[in-house]
């Protein structure tokens, strides 16, 4: 029974409703995963509108709402709204997107923009506690730590998954359509 969980996590959203990466977007490894799958989602809308009143009907208790942004004002309007969706219990804000602004680097690549990204979602989330997801890709994983907290974090996830990549020797080409993804599973612990 759906009872029995602690908590369901929703998948990254952002404004507006995004296709995705093209598939195939997932490759069993060894040791996990690859996922390209590139955020596809209804938009903020939808889910408040459509996905949050399905998900209430089966789960009774709150969920965790994953929030993607492409710029500083996305982010914002995504928390915005999430602040007064019912059964959304907590955010967590995905700072591994690229800022278009600072030449397509991810927020979590930073610590001024992770910083300004975690100010961001905790003046719009309203009462709604904000943990901040962070991005292995960086050289220090506590300077970005320190930042978010520094911006507000009520929490910090550590961490999104790392950048992998699979060939199939049989067919000479990429296990993904996207080439990389993100890697998670058992070898990402060590």
């Amino acid at each position: 029974p759906l009872s029995r969980l602690g908590g369901i996590s929703l998948k990254g959203m952002t404004y507006a409703e995004r296709a995705g990466n093209p598939v195939p977007r997932i490759a069993e490894t060894p040791a996990g995963m690859l996922n390209s799958v590139g955020l596809q989602n209804p938009g903020v809308e939808a889910v408040i509108r459509e996905e949050l009143p399905r998900l209430r009907e089966v789960f009774h208790k709150p969920v965790m709402a994953n929030v993607s942004g492409f710029s500083i004002e996305e982010y914002a309007q995504v928390c915005r709204q999430l602040d007064g969706a019912e059964q959304v219990g907590w955010l967590e804000v995905n700072i591994s997107c690229p800022n278009v602004k600072a030449g397509g680097l991810a927020y979590g690549t930073r610590p001024e923009l992770a910083a300004e990204v975690t100010q961001v979602a905790k003046a719009h989330a309203g009462s709604v506690p904000v943990m901040v997801k962070l991005s292995p890709n960086v050289t220090d994983i506590t300077v970005m730590a320190k930042a978010v907290q520094d911006g507000g974090a009520d929490a910090i996830s550590l961490i999104n998954t790392l950048t992998g990549m699979k060939i199939d020797i049989n067919r000479r080409a990429f296990a993904i359509a996207n080439k990389t993804g993100g890697m998670s599973g058992p070898a990402v612990k060590p």
